[in-house]
C-alpha cells in the first residue's frame, strides 16, 4: 500500500490539519524547551502533547460538530485543569508547581487558540508565556524594629498594620 496514495495532501482539511500540527509542534518545542531550561520537569514532551493534544479535540470538535464547538472546548479546559492540580505539591507551608501547572494549562488555551485557527494569537500568547516566567519577581521587604530590612517570604510572623 503507498501511502501517498493513501492521504489525499490536497484536501483543504488534511492541508489545515498539518498547518496546525506544524504550529503545534513548534509552539509546544519553544514553551517545553524554555521550561526544561529552568530545570522543571514539565517540558517539551509534556508542553508538546498538551498543545497538539487540545488542538487536536478543537480541531475535530470544529470538524465534526460546527454547531457545538465550545462544548468540547469547555472539557479541554476542565481536563487541562485537572492535569495541572495534580502537579501541584503542598510541602509545608510552600506550595510547588503552581507556575508549572499555569504553564500547562496556558498551553492548553494555545493548542485550542490553534485548533479555531487563530494562529496569530497562539503565537503571540506562546511568545508571552515564554517571556513571563523571566520576569523579575517582587518580594515585599519591610524594615523592622532594628532598622533591618526582613524579607516577607522568609519570616512566619504575622505583620499587624495600624491605619493611624
Amino acid at each position: 500500500m503507498d501511502i501517498l496514495n493513501f492521504f489525499d495532501f490536497t484536501d483543504p482539511l488534511v492541508v489545515m490539519f498539518t498547518i496546525d500540527l506544524v504550529i503545534a509542534l513548534i509552539l509546544g518545542f519553544l514553551i517545553g524547551g524554555e521550561r526544561e531550561l529552568r530545570g522543571k520537569d514539565a517540558g517539551i514532551s509534556t508542553h508538546t502533547f498538551v498543545i497538539v493534544g487540545a488542538m487536536l479535540f478543537t480541531f475535530l470538535s470544529m470538524v465534526v460538530d460546527p454547531d457545538s464547538k465550545s462544548r468540547i472546548a469547555a472539557q479541554i479546559v476542565t481536563g487541562i485543569g485537572f492535569l495541572g492540580a495534580g502537579i501541584i505539591l503542598k510541602d509545608g507551608a510552600k506550595i510547588k508547581n503552581l507556575t508549572t501547572a499555569s504553564s500547562i494549562w496556558f498551553a492548553g488555551a494555545i493548542g485550542m487558540a490553534i485548533g479555531f485557527d487563530y494562529h496569530e494569537i497562539a503565537i503571540i500568547a506562546a511568545l508571552a508565556s515564554i517571556g513571563i516566567p523571566r520576569i523579575p519577581h517582587v518580594r515585599s521587604r519591610v524594615i523592622d524594629n532594628d532598622n533591618k530590612k526582613v524579607d516577607l517570604a522568609d519570616t512566619k510572623e504575622t505583620l499587624q498594620f495600624n491605619d493611624d
